[in-house]
């Protein structure tokens, strides 16, 4: 009883010195009342209130965005949605959008290039997503729209000998390692000339001397598989680094858990990827850890955290290559958590009905990692929107090839399930026993 009076003194105050006009010291006390309970909406909303009037409106869009989340997850939809939509009316605080970071070892030409990969990326998924609607794709479609600046940028930083291992919203690290975008196209159709030869879809196959690492469908277990790769590498006295991504809800899950340790006791060069997207699967990130930051889970492990700008190419791109430094001069493990927004369903059949209102324009309008980048291309003077044009014409050209030459290859033969799933010079393939076929 005794706390609930202290409170509502402290509110009685605050009110009292907002009313006074004195903006900076009401904002000062309701963040301490706020802290103090975070799911008071009244004061959240108060303070989201007071950066506005203070214009500070960059410190209102992530105070009403994580409101809004908390919102979501205590089962207040309604609120969540008006908060939304207060944030959408919102700009950023000097009038402009968003860009990139300035700070960068990229020359003109490489930064150029990382353009090229966001295009494809981007443009690739939107051809698989028109396969899929006439009936081409076989499986599921997992899209990284509002994403693609975290795999392509961290991707870049490594050398062709190093290893990676994706998961499913990570093509563009995809292609960063050399894999073509006609080998996706012949996968997602399930077609004999692709990757696996009809015997799996998405990016699960792998390249070993590309060093692409195909993932598998149980998130987590790919951080203590990439561990036993770099240990093996050691033993054979590889100089190799190794990077494996996993998404918000794959970071809970025991296998992260157990790779992480082992990578960070044997001091081993693994590059993690944590991608905040805000959702696994349905389930918003705050319903699923109580950490607001993934990168902090780094210190159970004794190894070095770091926040990134996801949407920010250029900026993943510098973390990345100041972890992949750190790791192969032999300091071992690292963690980096790349802030982004998942802008579609965990796949194309997910109609995303438990997202509020006007989340998703949000981050379309004023956070598109493509958009951060091109505006930053043009007001820096690398590129004139006609080199930006050129660029992406000679994308689509591409696109346009190897979706038709993945249209016309053929589908496997039956046979062909048999063989590949095995050593086949010391396991023969298994076929149906001639009396099962009587």
């Amino acid at each position: 009883m005794q706390a609930s009076h202290e409170r509502s003194a402290a509110i009685e105050k605050a009110a009292r010195i907002m009313a006074r006009g004195e903006l900076d010291a009401a904002l000062r006390l309701y963040l301490q009342i706020f802290d103090n309970d975070p799911h008071d909406w009244s004061v959240g909303n108060t303070v989201g209130d007071l950066y506005v009037r203070l214009g500070k409106a960059d410190d209102a869009v992530s105070h009403f965005t994580m409101l809004a989340e908390q919102l979501m997850a205590d089962g207040f939809a309604a609120k969540a949605r008006a908060l939304y939509r207060k944030i959408l009316r919102l700009q950023p605080a000097n009038g402009e959008a968003l860009s990139c970071i300035k700070n960068t070892s990229l020359t003109p030409e490489q930064m150029l290039d990382l353009y090229r990969y966001l295009k494809l990326t981007r443009l690739v998924e939107e051809r698989i997503v028109n396969l899929y609607r006439q009936t081409k794709v076989v499986g599921g479609v997992y899209r990284s729209l509002g994403q693609e600046a975290t795999a392509v940028g961290s991707a870049y930083a490594l050398r062709p000998e190093d290893f990676i291992t994706p998961i499913i919203r990570d093509l563009g690290a995809c292609f960063v390692k050399g894999i073509r975008p006609r080998e996706i196209f012949a996968q997602y159709m399930a077609k004999a000339w692709g990757p696996s030869g009809g015997k799996d879809l998405n990016v699960h196959f792998g390249y070993m001397d590309k060093g692409f690492i195909g993932p598998i469908s149980h998130l987590g277990d790919m951080i203590p598989v990439m561990t036993g790769i770099l240990l093996g590498a050691r033993l054979q006295k590889k100089e190799i680094v190794g990077l494996a991504y996993i998404g918000d809800g794959g970071a809970s899950t025991g296998a992260f858990y157990e790779g992480m340790n082992f990578a960070a006791v044997q001091r081993l060069p693994l590059i993690v990827i944590a991608e905040y997207n805000h959702y696994a699967y349905s389930t918003p990130t705050n319903m699923q850890t109580a950490v607001r930051n993934l990168a902090e889970r780094a210190a159970a492990f004794g190894i070095p955290g770091h926040i990134v700008d996801g949407n920010d190419v250029i900026a993943c791109y510098e973390v990345t290559k100041q972890a992949v430094d750190y790791a192969r001069k032999g300091q071992g493990a690292v963690l980096i958590e790349a802030k982004t927004y998942r802008r579609k369903g965990h796949a194309e059949h997910d109609d995303q009905r438990y997202i509020p209102e006007g989340e998703i324009e949000y981050w379309e309008k004023h956070n598109d990692p493509i958009d951060r980048f091109e505006k930053f291309l043009l007001d820096q003077k690398i590129a004139s929107r006609e080199k930006l044009d050129e660029i992406t014409a000679d994308v689509m050209h591409g696109i346009e090839e190897d979706s038709t030459w993945a249209e016309s290859s053929p589908m496997p033969e039956a046979e062909g399930a048999a063989y590949g799933v095995f050593d086949n010079s010391i396991v023969p393939p298994a076929f149906r026993p001639k009396v099962l076929e009587q």
